[in-house]
C-alpha cells in the first residue's frame, strides 16, 4: 500500500496566512484596547463614586460645609492642610483616590500633592487672606476667605467637584504636577461673558508636560500655580476625545470626554 506523502505549503500559501493574521489583527487589536480603556473608565468611575459619598458625609458632619481643597491660615509660612487629610476618614481604601493606570499614589499631605491623579475642586479652597472675589475669581485662585458650603452648589447636579487630572510619580518632589486639585478658573473664559461658564484647563493631554494641545499649545511653560489641569487621559488620542469620569454636587458621576467638558456651560465648575 502506498502512502501519499503530505504536501507542504507554498510559499504563497504561507504569504496569504500570515495576511490573512495580520488583517484580522489589525481589525481586532483596536477592539481590544477600547475594551480594555472601557475598563479602565469604569473602574476609575466606580471609585471616584465613593469619593463623592465620603464628600457627602463630611459636609453632613460639618453643617453643610465641604472640605477645603486646601486649608491654609493666617501664617503664610504654615503648610496648609489639603482635602484628603480631612476626608480620608470617611473612606476605606486610599486606592480610590488614584485614577486607574495613572501609576501615581494618594497625596497624604501638602508635601506628596503632586503624586494623586484624582483632582479636587480648587473652589473650595479657603485662604483667610485671599483677595479672592466670589463672582469675580482671578486665573490661580486657590481659596476664598470663607469655606465652601454646600448651599453654594445653586446646581449641584452640574457642578463638577473631582476629575482625574495629571499627576507625578511617586516619590516626586520637584514636578509641577498639583494632582490633589484642578483649578476651575485657569481655562478659558465663556465668550458671552458668563463667569459661571468659565473652565478650568481641559485636555485629554498632559498640559503639564506636553505641549501642542489646541487651547493650550504652550503650556508646559506655564507656572504650577497657573495649571492644575484635568486629563481625560482614556481613550486619548490628542484630538480632546479622550474621557474623564467626573463626580458632581450631587454625588452623580459621569464620564465626559475633553471636547465635551471643553463646550462651555457643560459643566459648572465656577460655582463660586
Amino acid at each position: 500500500m502506498c502512502i501519499k506523502p503530505h504536501r507542504a505549503f507554498t510559499l504563497i500559501e504561507l504569504l496569504v496566512v500570515i495576511a490573512i493574521i495580520a488583517i484580522l489583527a489589525a481589525i481586532l487589536f483596536p477592539v481590544f484596547s477600547k475594551a480594555k480603556e472601557a475598563a479602565k473608565v469604569s473602574a476609575c468611575l466606580s471609585q471616584m463614586k465613593e469619593l463623592g459619598l465620603a464628600i457627602e458625609m463630611y459636609d453632613t458632619d460639618h453643617d453643610d460645609y465641604l472640605p477645603p481643597a486646601s486649608m491654609r491660615t493666617t501664617n503664610p509660612n504654615d503648610t496648609p492642610t489639603i482635602w484628603t487629610e480631612r476626608v480620608i476618614t470617611y473612606v476605606k481604601n486610599t486606592q480610590i483616590f488614584v485614577a486607574v493606570g495613572s501609576e501615581g499614589g494618594f497625596a497624604t499631605n501638602w508635601a506628596t500633592r503632586r503624586v494623586q491623579s484624582i483632582g479636587y475642586s480648587d473652589a473650595t479652597g479657603y485662604d483667610p487672606l485671599s483677595t479672592a472675589v466670589e463672582g469675580n475669581a482671578a486665573p490661580g485662585t486657590e481659596g476664598f476667605k470663607n469655606v465652601a458650603n454646600a448651599g453654594q452648589l445653586e446646581e449641584p447636579a452640574r457642578v463638577g467637584l473631582f476629575a482625574v487630572t495629571p499627576n507625578g510619580p511617586q516619590g516626586d518632589t520637584t514636578s509641577k504636577h498639583r494632582g490633589y486639585v484642578f483649578n476651575p478658573y485657569n481655562g478659558m473664559n465663556s465668550p458671552d461673558n458668563d463667569y459661571k461658564k468659565g473652565l478650568p484647563m481641559v485636555s485629554d493631554r498632559d498640559l503639564v508636560i506636553d505641549a501642542g494641545d489646541k487651547n493650550y499649545p504652550n503650556s508646559p511653560n506655564l507656572s504650577p500655580g497657573e495649571l492644575k489641569p484635568i486629563w481625560a487621559r482614556y481613550g486619548t488620542d490628542g484630538n480632546g476625545s479622550g474621557r474623564c469620569p467626573v463626580i458632581f454636587g450631587d454625588t452623580h458621576a459621569k464620564v465626559l470626554s475633553a471636547n465635551s467638558m471643553n463646550a462651555f456651560g457643560t459643566v459648572i465648575w465656577r460655582f463660586r
